[in-house]
C-alpha cells in the first residue's frame, strides 16, 4: 500500500418519496422510501497512517484514526467532540469489528449543508466504511459494512450501498428498484438547519392529537420512462414528514414555493426531514437555468444544480437481513490530537 490516499465521493442522498408506514414498540418509525443520490456531495480521501502524514511540520505516528476538516460547511463540524463525529465513530467500529487497528488519516471535504435531509453525516460515515474496506480488502457487500452502518444511524447502510433502491424497515431493508431515468435536479437549502427528532417529536404530536392513521408502503409497479415519467409517479407519493417539518422550520414553504415556481420544474419536494428541497428537471440547461435564477433571488440560500446519479454497472447485490452491529452505537473514547490550527479535528 502507497501513502497514495482513497478517495470516495459521500453524494447527497434524496429521498424522491418517504412514507411513515408505522411505529415499533421501542419508538423508532418504519418508513418505506425510493432513495437516489445526487451527482454533488462531500467527499473523504483516507491516507493510511504508515505514510506519516505531515502537518504543520508535526510528524504524526500511526495511532488511531486522526480527521481532518475542511471544506465550506468545515466549521460548523469544528466544535463537536471527535467521539461524536459519524466518521471517527465509522472508523473506529469498522476497525474493533474486524480486529484492525484504524491507523488511518482521514480528509473529510464537506459540501453539503449540515443537518439538512440529504444524508451529509450518514453519507460521510458510509464513504469513511467503502475507502477503509478498499484499504483492507474487504468486499463492497461484506455484512460487516451493513452491520456497523446500521450500528451508526438508520440512513448509514443505504448511504453504503450508494445506489438508487427502496428503504425500508428503521433503514434495515434495502431492494432493489427500477433504474431512474436521466434526471437534473436542484437542491436548495435556506441555511437552516432541521434536527430530524425535532421533526419525528412533531409528527407524533400530530398524531397523536388528529388520530391520523400510516401511510401505506407505495414502491413502483413499473419503471418510468423519462423525467417527466419519473415525477408523475413521485407525485402519487409524498413526503409524510413535510408538514412536521414546516412546524420546525417554515422557511421551507417558501423553498417549495421557489421551486414549483421555476420554469421546467417537473416536481418540488422535501428531502427526508428538511430543510433541503429539491426539483427535478428534464435537462441540464432548465437545472441549470433554475439554479441561477433562484440563487439570484435569494442569495442567503444555499443553491446547486446536479442530477441523478444512475446505478454504476456491476454494481454488488443489496445486502438481505441486515443486522445492527450494537458496539457500532457506541462512541469511541477520546484521543488526544495535535493542534493543527483549528482546521483539524481528532
Amino acid at each position: 500500500m502507497t501513502g497514495l490516499p482513497i478517495v470516495e465521493a459521500a453524494p447527497a442522498k434524496l429521498n424522491l418519496y418517504l412514507h411513515v408506514t408505522g411505529r415499533r414498540a421501542d419508538g423508532y418509525h418504519e418508513l418505506d422510501s425510493l432513495v437516489a443520490f445526487a451527482g454533488f456531495g462531500d467527499s473523504i480521501a483516507l491516507t493510511p497512517a504508515a505514510a506519516r502524514v505531515a502537518l504543520r511540520g508535526a510528524d504524526l505516528p500511526p495511532a488511531g484514526p486522526r480527521l481532518a476538516i475542511a471544506g465550506p460547511f468545515g466549521p460548523a463540524l469544528m466544535g463537536e467532540a471527535p467521539a461524536s463525529n459519524l466518521v471517527m465513530r465509522a472508523a473506529h467500529a469498522l476497525a474493533v469489528r474486524l480486529g484492525r487497528e484504524a491507523d488511518v488519516m482521514i480528509a473529510l471535504t464537506k459540501a453539503l449543508p449540515v443537518a439538512s435531509g440529504i444524508g451529509g453525516g450518514s453519507a460521510d460515515a458510509a464513504a469513511c466504511l467503502r475507502a477503509l474496506a478498499r484499504l483492507w480488502g474487504v468486499a463492497p457487500d461484506d455484512q460487516a459494512l451493513f452491520a456497523v452502518a446500521a450500528g451508526l444511524g438508520a440512513d448509514v447502510p443505504v448511504c453504503v450501498a450508494g445506489r438508487s433502491c427502496y428503504f425500508g424497515g428503521i433503514g434495515d431493508e434495502l431492494d432493489e428498484a427500477p433504474d431512474l431515468p436521466e434526471t437534473h435536479v436542484v437542491l436548495v437549502n435556506p441555511n437552516v438547519p432541521v434536527p430530524t427528532p425535532a421533526v419525528f417529536k412533531a409528527m407524533a404530536a400530530a398524531r397523536a392529537e388528529s388520530g391520523g392513521t400510516f401511510s401505506a408502503p407505495a414502491r413502483f409497479t413499473r419503471k418510468p420512462a423519462d423525467a417527466a415519467d419519473l415525477a408523475a409517479l413521485l407525485l402519487e407519493r409524498s413526503n409524510d414528514l413535510t408538514a412536521p417539518a414546516l412546524t420546525v422550520a417554515p422557511v421551507i414553504a417558501d423553498v417549495l414555493a421557489v421551486l414549483e415556481r421555476s420554469a421546467g420544474c417537473l416536481l418540488s419536494r422535501l428531502s427526508g426531514s428538511g430543510a433541503t428541497c429539491f426539483g427535478l428537471y428534464a435537462t441540464a440547461a432548465a437545472a441549470e437555468a433554475a439554479a441561477k435564477s433562484i440563487a439570484a433571488a435569494s442569495p442567503g440560500w444555499w443553491v446547486r444544480p446536479t442530477r441523478l446519479l444512475p446505478t454504476p454497472a456491476g454494481a454488488p447485490a443489496l445486502p438481505r437481513g441486515i443486522v445492527a452491529d450494537p458496539a457500532a452505537a457506541v462512541p469511541p473514547p477520546p484521543v488526544p490530537f495535535l493542534d493543527t490550527g483549528g482546521w483539524g479535528v481528532g
